[in-house]
């Protein structure tokens, strides 16, 4: 008797040390996963849609709050900044408090940010209210996957919960320039930051209820050093990058801010080589097959978003367009993106993983190449077939550029690995729209300053390509 009630005691303890670790919450059923599913794809697809659906809005933004091109590329830099600042962040947050908890506070900073972006009445409000968004979105792109795979233990329905995730969100992603047109054609500018409460509140509600929560550590560090010298270092990057194409690269404050970026840079460097947590282990780019991918979601990232900024200004600013039609002007990109993502592992399976990546490379040079003759007052039809160039070739090497850095590293360390990729692509939509937005910056040189992008994002390719020789083959 004696022993049943050990063992009975020992059963109890250990469900609730389980249940402690866990939540309080035991593991839901089929349904349960479904929700979990659906709940980590509205959190990871609204942060995406939020990266480009902003870019058909920056006229009217422009014209209701006041603000020169330099105000406008802070809308759309200050969410991706402090997105790609925090994300590495927001997966240690998820590792001690639990992802669950911290994928739901994620969802209450971005949706209670993004009204207050609807609601702001000048351009210093809406900049500060979109990094809160931002800041919002690295927590729920850091935990979302970790809650995706604690629900689907087995292999290949996690395989399976994966793909459909990460296709929500590239439909986010590339949809966000048409979704933006028809809401502000609607609806009105504001209407681009409200449509994020609905989605973000039935997220919230989808994953308190059905989502279970992660196993804690409760020791893991936070790096507090390495984040906040990451922060200053890119948001300095980026206030030289942008306020330099406005005022001139000679001024004393912008050398200033460079001189910033480059101490802060250091002392990140510092830090993480010191930390014994490391918020981005610096060890990992002691490995080419892990730089590779990483630098090449860099620079392409910078040159694609870059474009999207310029496109976006060129239609509305340029040839008066309406955010509607500008919107409708991307979809061509939209589609040719969709087919890349959908066709890129039957591709991948005959030609191998660094072909494919090369195929796609060429086909954004020569969608750039071909967008050289046009201008102002270019029809969008005689565009439409070098934007699907442009979109399809982003859409074929994202895949696999994904994979080869992910099969660079050990499995224990995928997570650290898929935030650093993520933290190297939102950078490079940081400095694609401080760049190529400093280029067009001078109402008079528009048109001079957007084939000197175009120039500037087939060198980036370029570069790119060089990289590929570190990218380790499935083959």
């Amino acid at each position: 008797m004696r022993v049943r009630n050990r063992q009975a005691a020992g059963t109890v303890s250990a469900a609730v040390a389980a249940r402690q670790t866990t939540g309080g919450r035991r593991p839901r059923p089929a349904t349960g996963r479904t929700a979990t599913l659906v709940a980590t794809s509205l959190g990871f697809g609204v942060i995406q849609l939020d990266v480009t659906v902003v870019n058909v809005g920056v006229r009217q933004i422009g014209d209701r709050l006041g603000g020169g091109t330099s105000d406008l590329q802070w809308v759309v830099s200050a969410y991706t900044l402090m997105f790609a600042a925090l994300i590495l962040s927001g997966g240690a947050l998820g590792d001690r408090f639990g992802a669950r908890r911290v994928y739901s506070v994620g969802f209450v900073v971005f949706v209670a940010a993004s009204m207050a972006c609807g609601l702001a009445p000048d351009m210093p409000v809406l900049i500060a209210a979109r990094a809160v968004q931002g800041a919002g979105a690295a927590l729920l792109g850091a935990c979302s996957l970790a809650l995706l795979n604690h629900a689907f233990p087995d292999e290949a329905g996690r395989n399976r919960a994966v793909g459909l995730w990460a296709a929500g969100a590239s439909v986010a992603l590339s949809a966000g320039p048409v979704v933006g047109g028809l809401l502000i054609a609607g609806f009105g500018w504001r209407s681009i930051f409200f449509i994020n409460l609905p989605l973000g509140l039935a997220g919230l509600l989808l994953t308190r209820r059905h989502a279970a929560e992660t196993p804690r550590s409760p020791h893991r560090g936070l790096d507090a050093p390495g984040q906040a010298a990451a922060v200053v270092a890119m948001g300095a990057l980026a206030g030289a990058l942008i306020e330099g194409g406005t005022i001139g690269y000679t001024r004393r404050w912008v050398l200033a801010a460079f001189a910033v970026a480059l101490v802060a840079g250091s002392v990140f460097a510092v830090a993480e080589r010191r930390s014994p947590a490391p918020m981005l282990p610096l060890s990992l780019f002691r490995r080419g097959a892990f730089v590779g991918p990483a630098l090449l979601g860099l620079v392409v990232n910078v040159g694609f978003y870059g474009l999207i900024f310029v496109f976006s200004l060129l239609l509305q600013r340029m040839d008066g367009f309406s955010a509607l039609r500008a919107g409708l002007a991307f979809l061509p990109m939209t589609v040719a993106i969709l087919a890349a993502n959908l066709t890129t592992g039957r591709v991948g399976a005959a030609l191998g993983r660094r072909r494919v990546i090369r195929v796609g490379l060429l086909a954004m040079a020569a969608g750039c190449a071909g967008l050289l003759g046009s201008g102002a007052g270019t029809p969008p039809a005689a565009m439409a077939g070098q934007q699907m160039l442009l979109g399809g070739g982003l859409g074929l090497l994202v895949p696999p550029m994904t994979s080869a850095l992910l099969s660079s590293v050990d499995r224990s360390r995928s997570g650290v690995a898929s935030g650093a990729l993520n933290t190297m692509r939102q950078t490079g939509s940081v400095l694609g729209v401080a760049v190529f937005g400093s280029l067009i910056a001078s109402p008079g040189h528009f048109v001079i300053g957007y084939h000197l992008a175009l120039w500037l994002s087939i060198a980036l390719v370029a570069v790119g390509a060089l990289l590929t020789r570190w990218i380790r083959d499935d083959r």
